[in-house]
This record gives structure tokens, sequence and C-alpha cells, in this order.
């Protein structure tokens, strides 16, 4: 079992919930946790509205420990953001952002959910990845199903205190479960069909709702918890939740599918567009920013659909030129085309780096822009 911490988790996330940053709102409650004093509670406050206040403590912004836990390695940084942004969407359906404040999960601990991700055995009878059964075969092997975990909480004020009053769990399940016959040997890969992975994610949810329910700080309240589709390591894409379920008080109720999609833009390997005018607009602005600044070494975008519907695109462009006032400009430049290529619709995060920094970002939520460049100085 493997921790990957990486250091723009936090950064990605705060974006994710914060699309402008507001005041500090100082509680001024107390957390019971110290006889010296009470410990300041406050919530970071969001300009818009679709987005969740986000708790913190005595200033500080609280992390959850279970980030980045897996139970092998998958080399596609792609699906961290997609399974967190994935999971606050769902979330959003369940818990209003007018109504509920936004922490990163607090309940489970990184050793309860290390147990977990792994294989059930003497040692460890809580594991929920199934037993091995001793075969190395790509296709007789008992396979890693459960990936990863993501514990959202969503607290309501009650009585002059934030209490939990809701959580939304991720259960990240391997399309491809990568394995070694020997140690430091080659990689082989059993595939997962998407049957086994409802079948075998259902089981999983259950039974982290069970477990979850005995926790005394969680009883009855609900929770959202959605299944996700880990996209393998070959692909420049995340992956995508496929369904998602709420218990009110007790068991799961009926599974909800999804429809989600990514796909690569410009699209590769021979592949259909999702959707031709999409793709056909994203083109338009990568050609019009490369006519104006032609020093530029690759213009790609992830777009995230609903179906046929563009929902998203994570635009990254790559160049080769630093200096401030180059960056100004382009950064400029390319929120102009943005507005005048790019589908209306579909919120967009660009991120302009160089190979070795992040140069400047433009940022487009509910048809409003922002965007910063980063001064090294």
């Amino acid at each position: 079992m493997k921790k990957f911490v990486k250091a723009t988790a936090l950064v990605i996330m705060c974006s994710l919930l914060l699309t402008a940053c507001g005041n500090l709102q100082d509680s001024g409650l107390s957390s019971g946790s110290s006889d010296s004093g009470k410990s300041t509670v406050q919530t970071a406050s969001s300009s818009d509205t679709s987005s969740y206040d986000v708790l913190m403590s005595n200033g500080k912004y609280k992390t959850s420990s279970i980030s980045g836990i897996t139970a092998a390695d998958n080399s596609n940084a792609f699906n961290s953001r997609s399974f967190e942004s994935g999971l606050l969407n769902l979330s959003k359906k369940e818990f209003s952002t007018n109504s509920y404040v936004f922490q990163e999960g607090q309940v489970l601990s990184s050793s309860t959910v290390t147990d977990w991700l792994g294989r059930k055995s003497k040692k460890n009878p809580d594991g929920l990845n199934p037993a091995s059964n001793g075969s190395k075969s790509e296709t007789k092997r008992a396979p890693m199903y459960f990936q990863q975990m993501l514990e959202e909480d969503y607290l309501q004020k009650q009585d002059g205190k934030y209490k939990l009053a809701g959580i939304s769990i991720g259960i990240a399940m391997n399309k491809i479960d990568y394995y070694q016959k020997k140690q430091y040997g080659a990689t082989y890969q059993t595939t997962i069909s998407r049957e086994e992975q409802k079948a075998q994610g259902e089981r999983i949810a259950k039974e982290v709702v069970k477990r979850l329910r005995k926790k005394s700080n969680v009883g009855n309240i609900p929770i959202t918890v959605g299944l996700y589709s880990v996209a393998p390591e070959d692909t420049l894409v995340g992956g995508t939740y496929f369904q998602y379920s709420v218990s009110k008080s007790g068991d799961l109720g009926n599974w909800k599918e999804l429809n989600f999609k990514n796909q690569v833009l410009p699209v590769v390997n021979n592949q259909t567009a999702i959707n031709s005018g999409d793709s056909d607009a994203f083109a338009n602005f990568k050609n019009n920013i490369q006519d104006y600044f032609p020093n530029l070494s690759g213009v790609t975008a992830q777009a995230h659909y609903d179906g046929n519907n563009l929902k998203s695109m994570d635009i990254t462009i790559n160049t080769q030129f630093d200096g401030l006032a180059q960056i100004t400009s382009f950064t400029q430049f390319v929120q102009q085309s943005a507005t005048k290529y790019l589908p209306s619709n579909a919120d967009l995060d660009i991120n302009i780096q160089t190979v070795d920094s992040q140069q400047s970002v433009v940022t487009r939520t509910n048809n409003k822009f922002y965007s910063h460049v980063f001064d090294a100085d």
C-alpha cells in the first residue's frame, strides 16, 4: 500500500470549492477539545453560490488523512482530480451549497482505509478486496477491484456549533488491475468489465456504509456513495463516476446510473469526437492562439461530458517563453480567444505553463472569467 501526496491537491480542491475567495468568518465556536481555551472555527466564504463555504479551524484548512492512499500504483495523474471533483459535484445533488459547509473527510483514519483497501485475509479481516486465490493468470486470478477511497464531510450549524450532517464517499474501482508475477518483474494486467465493477462496487459500498453507521459521530446522517471507474495508465484523461446511491439513514437506496464521459482534444488514435461542434470550437481556439503566439509547444484539452453535453474543459497550454510581459499579454489573449471560440455553456480551467513552472491560469465558472499571472518576485 502506498500513499501519494501531490503538492497541488490542496490548491486544486480549493479552486474547485472557492471560485473567488471571500473573507474568513469567525464563528467563535468552542471545539471542546482543550481545557486551556476555545479554538476558533471559521468558514472561508465563496462568492459563488454554486460552491461550498469551507470550514476551517484556527484559520487553517483541515486536510483528510486518507487523501492519496491507493491499493496499488497507477501512473495516470488525471485520476486524482477527476475523482475529487466528480464526488464534489455528486454531493451537490444531496447537500445544498446554501445549507452545508465543506470539510475534507475527518471520520476515517489512514490506518482504517489502508486495511479496507487491502485483500481480505486472516491478518486483515477488514480487507474489502477479495482474498488471493493464488493464481498468477491474467484471467483466473482474483484482481484488486477497490483502488482508492475518498471522504468529504458536510456540516451544518446547530445550536451554535458546526456539526457533521452528511458524508460523501467516493469508491474508485479499477478498470485494469496491474500486477507483477514476481517482485520487480514485468507488469501484467487483468481487465475488469463494467458488470464486475458494478457488482463489486455495490458490495463494497454496502459494507462501507454499514461500517460507517457504527461510528458514533456518523449515526443516521445521509451518506452519498459514488462508484468511480479508474482510467488506465495509458490514457490522457481521468476516469468518471458511473453510478451513485444515497443512504438516508440506513442502507443504500437504489443505484442511479451516470453517463459521464471524458475525451482528449484534439482527438487521438482515430477516435470520433463525442461532439464535433466542441471539437471544432477547440480547434479554432487552438489555431487562433498558435497563430498569434507561434512559440507554443502544445495545446490540449480534457473535455468532460454528461452524455453528449459538454460540462467543462481543462486546457493545458505549454509555452517556451517566461517573460512577465509576454505571459501577461498572452494570458489576456487566451481569455479573449476563449470568450470568442470556446463553447459558452462550459466551465473552463486553462493552465499556461512552461516545462519548469506554472505561468498563469484562466478560469470561467458560471460564465464569469478569472485570470491570474504568477509573478516569481
